[in-house]
């Protein structure tokens, strides 16, 4: 009896160990590697879910023998997987129906709250939205003045637990705005100064005198401000979210008051205008959704299109976010705003880059995803087409960490339906 248990073990060990170490080579496609090159006939391939090869074919001899299987994709293109900063994506599902939105906790100082925990696998959003080569987002709290921690994970899973990417990166802070419009769409206001921005700083500042008092000398457990240790220590990054020149200023300052370690201006709408502080410090933006207005009726209309070129010239770390109305359902058109950038002069190559690896520097998860590169976690998709192009962008297959994922969702479901 013993024996045949130990037989079987072994059988077990051995059938797990050859699927383990199961390779696919992808052979001939145009792999944008996400780090600003790009390699016209390549040789990709993965191996216990990392990319274990990244080579220009026409440089080097392929052994056939050495893969399980070969994918043979001439004339295709191979993107690593888009990423999606700041979103409410797995944490809200229909906006009209308050139940199924869970992304805003009461209060105003809330920097204790996780948003993975309430990160939905079953979301019938994720799906669509990777169908267009988004795999990974770090999904984020909305509200008050601390609206809490957000978590990056990946658009696949049967739990938050499986889903995980990385937890807590960081503490989203709403920074409040000087001047606020009157008036509504159809018929716009003057901007008014807005008399409550001390009141709300000084808000702040007590907490965060509270909290770095804390982390410097804490006997007594506090769970708030034990959730803003890691902005002293380096451990997680401090997202100010600002939009108006002087209150990036403003809020740059503040945390470097408090030695925060990590800084990340988050919509910028007027970051170029906060250039020089934000290259002195070398602070990073994740921009606001690039199809949208400008918010002041003084800049030229073509200014949240041109406003990428602009960063990108000044040498500031950037990538582009979809936050605004519908984010969540609307994320699946992130790569498309990344081809208006392109159509108002930023290079093609630069432009995947602030969809893909930019934000997983900002996101300091560079060293897992992020590009095509040996090592990394195999998270990427094959398209038929031009992925910055809404007319051609036709995503075939994607893999997050080597497993190819189901590209089927509600809307080709629809399709199907009502085609015949």
């Amino acid at each position: 009896m013993n024996t045949k248990i130990t037989s079987f073990i072994f059988a077990l060990i051995f059938s797990f160990s050859a699927f383990a170490q199961k390779s696919i080579l992808f052979l001939g496609g145009i792999a944008h590697l996400g780090n600003g090159e790009v390699i016209k006939n390549s040789a990709i391939s993965i191996s216990n879910g990392k990319f274990d090869l990244v080579a220009d074919a026409t440089n080097i001899r392929i052994d056939p023998s050495a893969f399980d299987t070969i994918y043979k994709i001439y004339n295709k293109h191979i993107y690593p997987s888009f990423i999606v900063p700041n979103t409410t994506l797995g944490i809200t599902e229909i906006d009209a129906v308050r139940a199924s939105n869970d992304f805003r906790e009461v209060g105003t100082m809330n920097p204790n709250i996780r948003s993975l925990i309430a990160y939905n696998t079953d979301s019938k959003l994720i799906k669509t939205i990777r169908t267009n080569g988004v795999l990974i987002a770090q999904v984020t709290p909305r509200g008050g003045l601390i609206s809490g921690q957000s978590s990056i994970m990946y658009l696949d899973g049967n739990n938050w637990q499986d889903a995980e990417l990385k937890s807590d990166d960081g503490i989203h802070i709403n920074w409040p705005s000087s001047y606020y419009k009157t008036g509504w769409w159809g018929e716009p206001g003057k901007n008014k100064k807005n008399s409550k921005y001390n009141s709300k700083i000084n808000e702040l500042d007590y907490v965060f005198s509270k909290a770095r008092s804390y982390f410097l000398d804490s006997k007594i457990i506090d769970l708030k401000m034990e959730s803003m240790k890691g902005i002293f220590s380096g451990d997680k990054n401090l997202y100010l979210h600002a939009d108006i020149s002087s209150d990036i200023q403003d809020a740059i300052y503040f945390a470097k008051k408090y030695d925060v370690k990590n800084i990340v201006i988050v919509g910028g709408e007027d970051a170029f205008g906060a250039k020089k502080i934000l290259t002195k410090y070398n602070i990073p933006v994740i921009l606001n959704r690039v199809h949208r207005l400008p918010n002041s009726q003084d800049s030229h209309i073509h200014q949240p299109f041109t406003q990428a070129k602009k960063l990108q010239d000044a040498n500031i770390l950037f990538c582009l976010s979809y936050e605004g109305d519908m984010e969540a359902m609307g994320a699946r058109n992130l790569s498309f705003t990344a081809g208006t950038t392109v159509a108002y002069g930023q290079e093609y190559e630069k432009a995947v880059q602030s969809i893909t690896l930019n934000t997983a520097k900002i996101l300091k998860i560079d060293h897992l995803v992020g590009s095509i590169s040996k090592g990394k976690n195999a998270c990427f998709f094959i398209s038929n087409g031009d992925a910055l192009d809404m007319t051609t962008n036709n995503v075939q297959r994607a893999f997050i960490n080597g497993k190819e994922i189901d590209l089927n969702n509600h809307q080709k479901e629809l399709y199907r339906k009502y085609k015949k």
